[in-house]
Formats: structure tokens, C-alpha cells, sequence
């Protein structure tokens, strides 16, 4: 205690303090407080518990208080028309909730892969009420930051399953990959193939879980050789969809996990002189423009991007408002679109 004017005022430890308790030196028990990203996670778990377990006040680095006026869209990328449908479902929400939006590409990677420093401590230096991360994967110390400054946050379309607590909103991948295998046994088909993303994304097993399922309720044998991964590039969907042709009982059908994919499926067959859907019926995922632009036009299964996004800043304004969601994980429904690129099997 410290008695200044006959008032008695209460002290604190010091910095020096909750870093011999953490058993870490004085800057790094310095970089945990002033939300620098640049700390292992246990070290940075260390010095959190002993700077509420001594009663370190810290000057808070958000103000949950504040009315909220801009929130921070973290993107993938910003030339996809998957980005352009992302960027509408927010934009529309947004200027119904009177919210402006700063909309920027995800961290640069540099030497050994690792996101460039300070990229988080923009949304303080912003004043952002809160953040939508879409198409993300962020780190554990990442997560612990977002925490730390307490700033409410959502996940679109995660890449990896969040940890537990966080709040995320994504399309019902499972049921759109049931749906897109239904519609090829549907036509007779029962050599279907299937052209993943990447192995350990949500949105890959999820949707070749679905078809693995439909399979499985039709009675068709499932064939490993039929399953590949092309880690949704175009370029390497092409190069699977010839290793398909080239096996002694190619597939007739295949469910391509992304509308891009498709595209490699397309230039495959065309470099094969094949046609679709006569040789090979072709369902994507996603309902993005330009599956409509193909010749045949794309079935596929729909997406719905824009009201994912608009769903998760109606979710991350609830946040900020401290009204946690009932649930983590937002999931909306998916539906089969189908056109040209699927027929009987001959």
C-alpha cells in the first residue's frame, strides 16, 4: 500500500515481478502484455496466468464499451469471384447494422513460413470493433492474441476446426457431398469418382465424407483408386482427371470438390477428345459464375457465399454487443443446380 494524502492506494506487482513468477525474462513478459505476436504459445500461457494469478492491471487494448462503427474482413484473397460473393454478403450486412468495413488480403508469408509481425496489432491501431476471418488458417499464439484483447471475431469457412469456443459459419459441406453423388447414381452411374481439395481441410473431408456416405447407402463399392486430391487447383484437377481416364475401368462420373477443379476436369477430357457429359458426367461445388460460362453449363452444388458472409458479421455484431451465439458453429444448407454436365450413363 501507498498512502498519498491520507488516502491508501493500492499497488500492484511489477512487470519484473509477473516475469520471475513466469520464469521468462522482463521483455518477454513485456511482448505477452503489449500483444506482440512473437511468443511461443506455452510461454505466453505462462505469463498470462501469472499476470491474473499476482493481479497485474493491464491497460486494456480494446474497449468493448465503444459503439461499434468498423469491423475488419481478413480475406484469402481478393481476385476470386468467391471473394466478390464474400465481399457482397458482408457488404449488405454491414450497411444494415451501420458498420463500415476495412477489407484486407490475409498475412504475407516470409522466410520459414511464418505470418509477417505485427499484422494483428492493425486492428488496434484501426480501433476495430471486431474481425471476420474468411477462408483462414491462423496460428495458436493468433488465437491466443485475438483473445487476449479480447476482440470478438468469426471464422468463415475455416480451413482447420477452430478451437473450441470459436464462433464459425460454413455451408453444410457433408449433405452438399451426399447430394452431388445422389444426383450421379441417380442417373445410372456407378464408377463416380471424386476430386478433392485438400486432405486436411474441413470443407475436403467433409464433402468426400458425404460421398463416401452415398455410396455406402447405395450399395456401391467404394474404390480407393477413385478418390484423388488436387488441392483445389485447376492445373492439378486436370492432372488427376487424366490419371482417371488412364486406369483399366475409368470412372463415367465425377463430383469435382470446387467449381475451379471443374475447369481442370474440362481441359483434361478436351485434350482426350472427350465430351461432356457423353463420356464423363461432371458435377463441381460451389455455384460460383463461372460455372454457368462452361460448355456444357456446370451442375453443382450451391454454395451459399453471400449469405454465409452475411450471416457472420450478423453474428459477430451480436459479439460486440456481448450476446454470445447459442452455438459455435453456423452451418447453411447447400442444393444441387443442375445443368448441362451430367447425363444417363451409357
Amino acid at each position: 500500500m501507498v498512502r498519498t494524502g491520507g488516502t491508501s492506494v493500492a499497488v500492484g506487482p511489477t512487470l519484473a515481478v509477473v516475469a520471475r513468477a513466469a520464469g521468462v525474462s522482463v521483455p518477454t513478459a513485456s511482448k505477452v502484455v503489449n500483444g506482440r505476436e512473437d511468443v511461443a504459445p506455452e510461454t505466453r500461457r505462462r505469463v498470462t496466468e501469472a499476470l491474473d494469478r499476482l493481479g497485474y492491471v493491464r491497460r486494456p487494448r480494446f474497449d468493448a464499451t465503444k459503439p461499434p462503427g468498423l469491423v475488419d474482413l481478413v480475406m484469402h484473397s481478393l481476385e476470386t469471384s468467391w471473394s466478390g460473393a464474400v465481399l457482397h454478403g458482408v457488404e449488405e450486412a454491414a450497411h444494415d447494422a451501420g458498420l463500415e468495413v476495412v477489407v484486407s488480403a490475409g498475412p504475407t508469408r516470409n522466410r520459414g513460413d511464418r505470418p509477417e509481425r505485427g499484422w494483428l496489432d492493425k486492428f488496434i491501431a484501426r480501433g476495430s470493433s471486431g474481425v471476420l476471418f474468411d477462408l483462414a488458417e491462423l496460428t495458436p499464439s493468433q488465437y491466443a492474441w485475438l483473445e487476449q484483447h479480447r476482440i470478438p471475431f468469426v471464422m468463415i469457412d475455416p480451413v482447420l476446426e477452430p478451437p473450441p469456443g470459436v464462433v464459425s459459419v460454413g455451408a453444410a459441406n457433408w449433405q452438399g457431398g451426399v447430394g452431388a453423388t445422389e444426383h450421379l447414381l441417380g442417373l445410372g452411374h456407378e464408377r463416380i469418382a471424386v476430386i478433392a481439395g485438400h486432405r486436411r481441410r474441413m470443407c475436403s473431408s467433409a464433402r468426400v465424407a458425404g460421398y463416401r456416405s452415398a455410396l455406402a447407402s447405395a450399395g456401391v463399392r467404394q474404390r480407393p483408386e477413385y478418390v484423388r486430391y488436387a488441392g483445389f487447383d485447376e492445373g492439378e484437377a486436370r492432372r488427376r482427371t487424366l490419371e482417371l481416364l488412364d486406369l483399366p475401368e475409368p470412372p463415367t462420373a465425377v463430383f469435382v470438390c470446387s467449381d475451379r477443379m471443374a475447369l481442370g476436369v474440362y481441359e483434361a477430357l478436351a485434350e482426350r477428345g472427350l465430351r461432356v457429359p457423353d463420356d464423363l458426367s461432371v458435377v463441381g461445388f460451389d455455384d460460383l459464375p463461372e460455372s454457368r460460362w462452361l460448355t456444357p453449363p456446370l451442375t453443382t452444388i450451391r454454395q451459399p457465399l453471400s449469405e454465409m458472409a452475411a450471416t457472420a458479421l450478423r453474428l459477430l455484431v451480436r459479439m460486440m454487443d456481448d450476446r454470445r451465439p447459442e452455438g459455435t458453429r453456423t452451418e447453411l444448407s447447400t442444393r444441387l443446380v443442375e445443368r448441362g454436365s451430367t447425363g444417363r450413363v451409357r
